[in-house]
């Protein structure tokens, strides 16, 4: 059961800053609630190369990802097309999201608001508990709207009803290196990382104060074991450290 989620967040007004991203902190912590992890996060403008491109190589990479953006009905509106280019698949009208769409706009859902249901073929829709009009989940790709209000709860629906809860055997240690530069760490870096290969070792500089610098052990393999034998390496190289950082 894969752990890890991937997040790409789509809209010009991200990237040139006319709106400030809100997503990357929320699908941490909702992810983390629900036993997993964001292992990615891309931020891609409404162009259709760089989406394309982009989705691509995420459904080669086989990690289920939400998609933040660029579902509505405007020309700007990218990302349906792109998904059914990038998937390979017809985009076309999907009945369920076409009938959601009359039900909740009537006659003004013509002629423009109803291409919000011409969605890639073989899709699944995702409710929308806001105004009814959905996302849509392709392998394991989840689409939502660019709106955080929309977005949330849809995503929150997803981790439901497809991905069950997990505990999370994520962990992460560290402690403090005082008054060594960070290059006496590399070979012992090196060897922990030879031996707990489901561990990653990482070091955090800390600037301002002089000598100091997190080093630390964090993944889902036996951390503890590893932090011991990391303090007793440090003890044998006469590396000075605290535990309390």
């Amino acid at each position: 059961m894969n752990s890890y989620f991937g997040l790409i967040v789509i809209g010009d007004e991200i990237l040139y800053g006319d709106r400030e991203d809100l997503h990357q902190a929320h699908f941490r912590s909702l992810l983390k609630e629900h036993g997993r992890l964001l292992h990615r996060c891309w931020f891609i403008p409404d162009q259709r190369e760089s989406l394309v491109k982009h989705l691509k190589f995420s459904m080669s990479d086989q990690l289920p990802v939400f998609v933040c953006g660029g579902i509505g009905a405007t020309p700007d509106d990218l990302t349906r097309s792109c998904a059914a280019e990038a998937f390979e698949t017809p985009l076309q009208r999907h009945p369920e999201a076409k009938q959601l769409i009359e039900s909740q706009f009537g006659e003004a859902a013509y002629p423009t608001r109803i291409y919000m249901a011409d969605l890639p073929m073989g899709c699944e829709l995702i409710p929308n508990p806001h105004n009814q009009i959905p996302g849509f989940s392709i392998r394991q790709h989840h689409f939502l709207p660019g709106f955080p209000e929309m977005a949330w709860p849809m995503a929150e629906w997803v981790l439901d009803h497809k991905y069950p809860q997990q505990d999370n055997r994520f962990k992460q240690r560290s402690l403090l290196i005082l008054n060594t530069p960070e290059s006496t760490l590399v070979p012992l870096m090196e060897s922990i990382n030879r031996q707990y290969q489901d561990l990653k070792m990482y070091s955090l500089p800390r600037f301002g104060t002089q000598g100091t610098i997190e080093l630390g052990l964090r993944g889902d393999g036996d951390i503890d074991r590893a932090f011991e034998q990391l303090q007793q390496q440090l003890i044998e190289r006469k590396i000075p450290f605290q535990l309390s950082l």
